[in-house]
């Protein structure tokens, strides 16, 4: 008796739309037509004998057993690519494609220092970059579209393995006419709860800053202010309140132009680890840490 087996494509295409949760989107993400990704769920619908996807004109939604399928079809397909990414990492380390998913409040300061160099050194290596927030970012990871994250720590990742890139320190940026009589260090204390502007929910810099400040009353009073620590900058440099900032942001000359400055902040808590992150139990587990020394070198 012949057995049928679900192909990777056709978990793919389940996948895809269990994601997207649109045929038509599904279908762009997979390459394919619309119908081609139609007929390829109906086939194997057919081929388990259950219905997977419930459709109708203006929706769809997937069964309980669908939904179950599709997270067997993530860890089928994430392990037909370590498959891969076995055998290729057997030949010469650090070539071919590299998927790595970067968190905003990183990669804008890190990566034009570390690329250049990477392209340089490693001409074999494709890596796409993925800019994305810590969430969504080890969301990628464990669903196998990203190999590897570049984030901030204390986060919670799940089971990876990482390696440390660097200890980056946090500072309190002020206009510059208010820092004149304030100490080199500033303790958390000095902070006025009513001016301090953070990132939104959803950046890890802002729970690692209002940590290193240990004051609980700063959560609910401090006001939230978009995505980007660019802006946060602008608002600080047109006086509506003081931020928090990653040494590295200092570093790469966020603050040049602005009438804004920075100063430590005292706390025992007052870095965040950088760290590069993957899979546990990765074949390419060797070449991420080749990758995280790259990093350190950059």
């Amino acid at each position: 008796m012949s057995v049928y087996h679900p192909t990777l494509k056709q978990l793919q295409y389940l996948v895809a739309l269990h994601e997207l949760g649109h045929f038509g989107r599904a279908a762009e993400a997979c390459f394919v037509s619309q119908s081609t990704l139609s007929t390829g769920l109906r086939d194997l619908e057919s081929l388990l004998g259950v219905s997977l996807v419930e459709r109708t004109k203006r929706s769809l939604r997937f069964t309980a057993l669908g939904e179950a399928v599709v997270l067997r079809a993530h860890r089928i397909l994430r392990e037909a690519e370590e498959l891969s990414e076995m055998v290729q990492s057997a030949g010469q380390p650090l070539s071919g494609e590299l998927r790595m998913s970067v968190i905003p409040t990183i990669a804008p300061f890190l990566l034009p220092r570390m690329l250049p160099r990477l392209r340089r050194e490693r001409p074999a290596l494709k890596l796409f970059l993925r800019e994305e927030p810590s969430a969504a970012a080890m969301e990628s990871l464990h669903h196998g579209r990203a190999d590897c994250v570049l984030l901030a720590l204390p986060y919670p990742t799940g089971e990876v393995e990482k390696e440390t890139i660097e200890l980056d320190a946090l500072f309190v940026a002020f206009p510059r006419d208010d820092v004149r009589d304030l100490p080199a260090e500033i303790v958390p204390s000095l902070i006025d709860a009513n001016r301090l502007l953070l990132l939104e929910d959803g950046h890890c810099l802002k729970d690692h800053a209002l940590a290193a400040c240990n004051r609980p009353e700063l959560r609910a009073s401090a006001a939230m202010i978009g995505t980007s620590l660019h802006t946060l900058v602008q608002m600080v440099d047109n006086g509506l309140g003081v931020t928090m900032l990653p040494e590295m942001a200092l570093d790469a000359g966020i603050l040049n132009g602005t009438n804004v400055v920075a100063r430590p902040l005292s706390s025992a808590t007052a870095n965040r680890e950088i760290a590069l992150v993957w899979r546990k139990n990765s074949p390419r587990t060797e070449e991420f840490r080749m990758l995280a020394e790259e990093l350190r070198a950059g």
